[in-house]
This record gives structure tokens, sequence and C-alpha cells, in this order.
């Protein structure tokens, strides 16, 4: 059973058609890059999966199960769904540590001595070990995204999602995220990675997801995808950005 099952999923905002007719299936243990133009419906797609944008048609499951629609139900499953934006999203006015133990002490019921040494355990991780008493201003745009993946691992997630995780940085510290991601794929971590990062959909990915005005036009291996994309559409996205 895949672990993630997107069928017939539309959605749109106002007369914007944003999804249409989205049929996907994510299985355990795959990593999965969804690449395209800017406006294709990708972070949507990504922010639908933890039902932080709800669908107008179709169905989602996670599990095995739909998505519930709220309340206790909707908070356990997206317990068990990381999620890594294009900003940081950590609270300034705490340290590293307490943004990264906050969640497995009030959602999970965690001791504080506990969650505090699986988060170091974390920090260490993702290359950061010696930030933990830091606040999020003293770290560079790299670090702090690196802690945001090392606070979303910390639920222990079944699956993770990244929208757009290196957008935001600047070019030298691309490679250090991109370095900490390729290490969870390696891992077995479930993945689905919304990305401008070529290299890294080539590199890492099982399977590559090619979206255009709402559409699934493609999903392919990537060795088959980069060399030989199959709609015309693909094939001039790849010219565009293999150029620059």
């Amino acid at each position: 059973m895949p672990l993630v099952t997107l069928e017939g999923v539309s959605k749109s905002f106002g007369k914007n058609r944003v999804l249409n007719d989205i049929n996907l299936t994510v299985e355990a243990g795959e990593v999965v890059c969804v690449i395209g133009p800017s406006g294709s419906g990708k972070s949507t797609l990504c922010r639908c999966v933890n039902r932080l944008e709800t669908i107008d048609e179709g169905r989602i499951t996670f599990d095995g199960r739909p998505l519930p629609a709220e309340g206790r139900e909707l908070a356990r499953m997206r317990a068990q769904v990381g999620m890594v934006f294009q900003s940081f999203n950590l609270f300034a006015h705490r340290t590293i540590l307490d943004n990264i133990t906050l969640g497995p002490r009030r959602v999970n019921g965690v001791r504080r001595a506990e969650a505090e040494e699986k988060a170091r355990a974390l920090l260490e991780r993702v290359g950061i070990a010696d930030k933990a008493d830091r606040l999020p201003r003293q770290l560079s745009g790299g670090q702090q995204q690196r802690a945001a993946i090392a606070r979303a691992l910390a639920m222990e997630p079944k699956l993770m999602l990244f929208d757009e995780p290196t957008s935001a940085l600047d070019p030298e510290m691309i490679q250090e995220v991109l370095d900490v991601m390729r290490s969870l794929a390696a891992s077995g971590m479930t993945m689905i990675v919304v990305t401008h990062e070529m290299g890294f959909a080539r590199s890492a990915a099982d399977r590559v997801v090619f979206m255009a005005d709402g559409r699934l036009l493609e999903v392919a291996p990537p060795k088959n995808f980069f060399a030989a994309p199959a709609s015309e559409r693909a094939a001039d996205f790849l010219a565009k950005v293999l150029t620059h």
C-alpha cells in the first residue's frame, strides 16, 4: 500500500484552477521530486498532502486512511508528517534546542531530558550541534534551515515534505541544506520535495514529477526524465533551467 495517494485531486483559488485532476502515489521510502515552472501548482500540491490547503475534488490518503477533516485526528496525522518551508518558521525568541524539543514535549508528551537528548543528536546529524543554545537570528540562513529540518525530524515523521527549502538561501548555503536532504533520502525517509534544484532531483529522486498549469504532465525516473522528457513542455522547461 502506498504511503500517500492522490486520486483525481483538484483545487481552485477563486476562478484560478491551481490543481487539475492530479493522480499520484508515493511509496514508503521513496523520494519524489516535484518540478516545473513557477505557478504550476507544485507548492499547493505539497500543502494539500498535510491539509494545510483543502481540496475541492478527489481524495488524498495517508498511510491507508483519508486525510482527516479537522480536530484531533488531523493533529495526529500532521504529527506524522514533517514539513520544511521556504521560510524557516523558527520561534525567534526560543533557542534552537527549544525550537526542536517543543513539538515532542507538547504533542507527544516526551520528557524534557529525553527530548533534549534526541534534539542534540539531530543537531549533530544536520551538522549544527554547536548551535543548540543560540537564537535563530544568530544562525545563517542555511543553519536555520538545517535546524528546521531537525525540528521536523524530532517528531519521528513517516513522511517529510519540502516546499522549495533552498529558495530563500544565498547560493553558498544551498549545498549544505541539500547535503542534509541527500543523507535523509539515503536513510530511507519518504520525501516529497518541491524544488528548482535539478542536480538534487537528478541525484536523489526515485521519481521526478513534472507539473505545468496545474496538471501533472509527466512522472518518470530521473535518468529517463532528464535524458529524454516525454512531453514538449518538459523539454522546453529543462532547456531553459539547465542552460542558466
